[in-house]
C-alpha cells in the first residue's frame, strides 16, 4: 500500500470529510505533508491561532487545556480540523508523548482543493453540522 493511500484512508475517517468522494479524498490526501515529530514537542499550542490540521500516523500525543492533562491521542484521531475553516485560537495544547508519524494539510492547500473542487464545500459543511450534532448530544 502507498503512503498516499494510506494517507486517503486516514483522512477518509475524519467526520468532517466523511461525505467526501473517494477522488475528493485523493485531492486532500496529494495536499498532506507527512512529519515526524519528536518526544516532548508540543505540535499545536492553546492560545495560538492555528493554521494545519493533523491526523496521527503513529505516536501518542497528550492533550492539556489551561496545563492540566485532559486526555490522549493515537493512530488514526485527528486535532485541528477547526484551523481549517477558522482563525480562532487552539483551545489546547496537543505534545508529542512518543516518536510521531503525522500527516498534515494546511489552510492554503485545504482552500486550494476547494478552489479545484467546489461541490466539495457542501459536503464539508455536512460533515461539520454532523460533527457538531454528536457533540451536541456528548453535552
Amino acid at each position: 500500500m502507498t503512503r498516499r493511500t494510506s494517507y486517503l484512508e486516514h483522512l477518509a475517517r475524519v467526520p468532517l470529510f466523511s461525505d467526501c468522494t473517494k477522488q475528493e479524498l485523493q485531492r486532500l490526501a496529494r495536499r498532506t505533508t507527512d512529519i515526524t515529530i519528536d518526544p516532548g514537542q508540543a505540535i499545536i499550542k492553546e492560545g495560538r491561532t492555528g493554521f494545519e490540521f493533523f491526523v496521527i500516523v503513529d505516536g501518542k500525543a497528550e492533550v492539556l487545556r489551561k496545563g492540566k492533562a485532559v486526555g490522549q491521542l493515537g493512530p488514526g484521531d485527528f486535532f485541528g480540523e477547526l484551523a481549517l475553516l477558522d482563525n480562532a485560537p487552539r483551545n489546547a495544547t496537543i505534545s508529542a508523548i512518543t516518536p510521531m508519524e503525522v500527516i498534515v494539510l494546511t489552510r492554503a492547500e485545504f482552500n486550494a482543493a476547494l478552489a479545484e473542487a467546489p461541490a466539495m464545500t457542501r459536503k464539508l459543511m455536512t460533515g461539520m453540522a454532523r460533527r457538531l450534532r454528536q457533540l451536541d448530544e456528548l453535552a
